[in-house]
């Protein structure tokens, strides 16, 4: 692995603006080094979709064909402010100049992408077949990957290159995600004259919320309701009030009696209100969880510890990539690239952890 080469890419990827929609200008830098490589180069239709400026960028470096493909990725999007990113090195660690966020994520996944495709090829590893997939709009609800096309990858198995923390840690299992969103719709009237006739849909809302069980339900289960709207005078008692809240589980059944339970809190304050509700719950990815004892565990788990890292089996609270890519029959996890502090203006990343996570993944092609 050279080391200086690869601060000098992530360096030089951070300082190319790749706000969410906004990726073309990476996205093309990206599929040149690549194809220098000797990857084939190929891009879909996935911005033309979601109102992008590119679609999702897949990368395919061909090797042995007796062995099975693996898939990396990592989301070329960044969140904002990150146009004019001025990165600084200080005592080992990447910062920005603190007035954008730094961009490790996800450009540290990406830096680490193509600093082991470099490195497997100079060390004339037996390698097999790479597939390689950059999405956009990561960072806007996972739009890239929901709109990937998966005839295009032959992988059953992968890494995400999307989370923070130390070297050696494996996301294994991560929660499903479903978004609540609805309108409570009671009868308006005059607050001052004639209120007894009114009836306050922000009344039925409060009570609603109120009976419901939110935040840590149990060790795999999270609820919250993130918005309340209603805008009328004060002498006006409001006919309608719209509420935003989600529910988070890393188990199918958990998830859905939290549904259940917020939605029997809402039928019962409508009820007692003589009001109604419309709207619901819609699913925005489904979790994952995978056997830390299976094979393609095992084998990241004796890559870290070959190059001397330690593993760290660990569950997630939110989604990525994986999700998404893993619902599709693709058995892939996400796995840290030691960014730390992501979308904030302290975001950083340690170049001995980015080091790391290369010389974990070379050694992780080299016993598949």
């Amino acid at each position: 692995m050279n080391e200086k080469r690869l601060v000098e890419t992530f360096l030089k990827y951070v300082t190319i603006d790749s706000e969410s929609y906004s990726e073309k200008e990476f996205a093309m830098v990206l599929a040149n080094d690549f194809k220098k490589l000797g990857c084939d180069i190929s891009f879909d239709n996935a911005g033309e979709k979601i109102g992008g400026d590119i679609g999702n960028l897949y990368c395919t470096l061909k090797g042995n064909e007796s062995k099975e493909p693996i898939l990396f990725s990592a989301h070329m999007d960044t969140v904002k402010p990150g146009k004019g990113i001025k990165p600084i090195i200080d005592n080992g660690i990447i910062k920005s100049s603190g007035d954008t966020i730094l961009g490790a994520d996800d450009k540290a996944g990406v830096s680490i992408i193509i600093e082991l495709l470099r490195t497997i090829k100079e060390e004339e590893i037996d390698f097999p077949t790479i597939e390689v997939v950059f999405t956009v709009a990561e960072e806007m609800g996972l739009k890239g990957a929901l709109n990937l096309d998966y005839s295009r990858i032959k992988s059953k198995s992968g890494i995400i290159l999307d989370d923070g923390g130390e070297a050696g840690k494996i996301i294994y299992s991560a929660p499903g995600h479903v978004v609540l969103e609805g309108v409570f719709t009671g009868k308006s009237s005059h607050a001052g004259a004639d209120p007894e006739s009114g009836k306050s849909s922000i009344r039925m809302a409060c009570e609603a919320i109120s009976q419901m069980k939110l935040q840590r339900i149990d060790e795999e289960t999270t609820a919250n309701i993130s918005g309340i709207y209603s805008d009328y005078a004060t002498n006006i008692v409001p006919e309608k009030t719209k509420i935003l809240g989600e529910v988070r589980s890393r188990d199918q059944e958990k998830l859905k009696n939290q549904m259940d339970h917020m939605m029997e809190c809402i039928k019962n304050s409508c009820e007692k209100y003589n009001g109604e509700f419309q709207g619901g719950f819609q699913e925005t990815y489904k979790g994952y969880k995978y056997e830390t004892n299976g094979l393609f565990i095992k084998k990241l788990k004796e890559a870290c510890e070959n190059v001397g890292v330690s593993p760290k089996l660990c569950v997630s609270g939110g989604g990525s990539d994986a999700n998404i890519i893993s619902s599709k029959g693709i058995k892939v996890i996400n796995f840290s690239c030691g960014m730390e502090k992501v979308h904030g203006l302290e975001e950083q990343v340690s170049i001995n952890e980015l080091k790391k996570v290369v010389n974990i993944l070379v050694e992780f092609v080299k016993i598949n």
